[in-house]
């Protein structure tokens, strides 16, 4: 990396931590007087225009409570997307074990799920759907992991189950998270260890457009079971990802 590009880390991790010490006396000075605080947002908003990202919405979030299914191309999609709708997200439990990202991700009230102990699948179902009841707005990545933003993987479904039962009036909504010709360049993929990826991001120069598609919630036959829902969304955000390239 330049040795020019530097500089631009360390401005942007400053003001980063900056925005953590004015966000958390605010989130703590909020949180008896609220059920939802409004400061996460605020700073994971922060967040991703600390880190250069521009975000476009089109679309129509769905009012209320809802449960968003978005591809997943990077770690910025989830300050980015997180500012948008004021969702909380579904992440893998090891997350939780580094003690400072898991004290942020609660105070955005995260739910940790381990998703390889196929043994835990109906509690993790369970916290999924106490989640929605609770916090209201809740996004899953149902590929799994990040990928190159080109082509999207399979969609796991077992989450899904959490709106099987009792829950019809909760919209599942796929949402397109789109770079357009940064992609490739904004993507974590591979082997890229996280922190290489974060501080390749941090130093670009040119800003990152994220375009961010609020697409049709599933209706009828699409939310007949979970796989049908997530075929479904899969097949939503695949059109809407073919249509933005033409663009």
């Amino acid at each position: 990396m330049a040795f020019w590009r530097w500089p631009i880390i360390g401005l942007r991790l400053l003001a980063m931590l900056v925005a953590l010490a004015v966000s958390l006396p605010l989130y703590y000075l909020a949180a008896p007087f609220t059920a939802q605080n409004p400061i996460p947002r605020a700073f994971l908003y922060a967040l991703a225009t600390i880190s250069g990202v521009r975000i476009r919405r089109r679309g129509q979030r769905s009012r209320g409570r809802a449960f968003f299914l978005a591809n997943h191309v990077s770690w910025l999609d989830i300050p980015a997307l997180a500012s948008a709708t004021g969702t909380a997200f579904v992440a893998h439990d090891g997350l939780a074990a580094i003690g400072p990202l898991r004290w942020l991700c609660d105070l955005n009230d995260t739910v940790f799920i381990a998703r390889h102990d196929r043994r835990s699948i109906a509690f993790q179902i369970e916290q999924v759907r106490t989640a929605l009841n609770e916090i209201g707005a809740l996004t899953i990545f149902p590929e799994g992991t990040t990928s190159d933003g080109l082509e999207l993987l399979p969609f796991k479904s077992a989450l899904l189950s959490a709106l099987d039962a009792d829950a019809e009036h909760i919209p599942i909504q796929p949402v397109l998270l789109d770079y357009g010709k940064e992609t490739g360049n904004i993507a974590w993929v591979g082997a890229e260890p996280g922190l290489a990826n974060a501080l390749r991001i941090f130093a670009r120069v040119r800003p990152i457009t994220l375009t961010v598609t609020f697409l049709p919630p599933l209706t009828g036959r699409e939310r007949t079971n979970r796989k049908t829902s997530a075929n479904a969304a899969r097949q939503a955000i695949a059109t809407a990802m073919t249509s933005a390239r033409k663009q």
